[in-house]
């Protein structure tokens, strides 16, 4: 029988109250609620491209600014992710995508290493998009990172519509991270590191 791989959390702060479903397996359906627009139309991109199933539902203090929202939602869904991942016996382990939205094009690679590190070489010319401040999607992706223990590069290769930019970040992380989880048929369940452990 196959490992169930999906998790459920709910992380509460005296920042941020928020509950988290994730299943590697699915088919890219996500019910996203995080009082951020944006955010919301990012991780709906993110699950569909991911082929994951994603509920996310997260009240924070959205009075201050979107930081608190936007980073533990990063945190949580990283958390998620390694749950759901297990042992990583199996796993394909690397992912890489390049990913074009219009004028902008953005690559992704990733590595489940168990070392945590992110590489992020994106830049924005405005300081917001909608409500969210750009600088905040680094902070997305260093939560994800960090608590999914995964080493993960996101470069910006062009583009100077931010929207396009940010949807390409989105987009490329999520298909290198469809790659990377893919269940590798010729590893015959072994973990795939020399180390015998990720």
């Amino acid at each position: 029988m196959e490992p169930v791989r999906r998790a459920e959390l709910h992380r509460v702060t005296a920042e941020t109250d928020i509950a988290l479903s994730l299943s590697l397996d699915g088919s890219g359906r996500s019910e996203i609620s995080t009082g951020i627009g944006f955010l919301d139309h990012m991780l709906t991109a993110l699950a569909r491209h991911a082929s994951f199933d994603l509920d996310v539902r997260a009240t924070g203090d959205l009075h201050v600014d979107c930081h608190h929202t936007t980073e533990d939602v990063g945190i949580v869904l990283g958390q998620a992710l390694a749950r759901a991942l297990g042992t990583k016996a199996g796993i394909r382990r690397y992912g890489h995508a390049v990913v074009p939205m219009d004028e902008a094009l953005v690559e992704a690679a990733i590595d489940i290493s168990g070392r945590p590190f992110l590489v992020w070489d994106v830049g924005f010319r405005h300081d917001k998009i909608g409500d969210i401040d750009t600088e905040l999607f680094e902070e997305f992706f260093r939560g994800l990172s960090s608590n999914a223990l995964l080493a993960l590069h996101v470069t910006r290769k062009t583009g100077h519509n931010d929207h396009h930019v940010a949807e390409g970040c989105f987009k490329a992380v999520a298909r290198a991270l469809r790659a990377a989880t893919e269940p590798d048929p010729r590893s015959q369940g072994r973990i795939p590191s020399t180390k015998g452990v990720l």
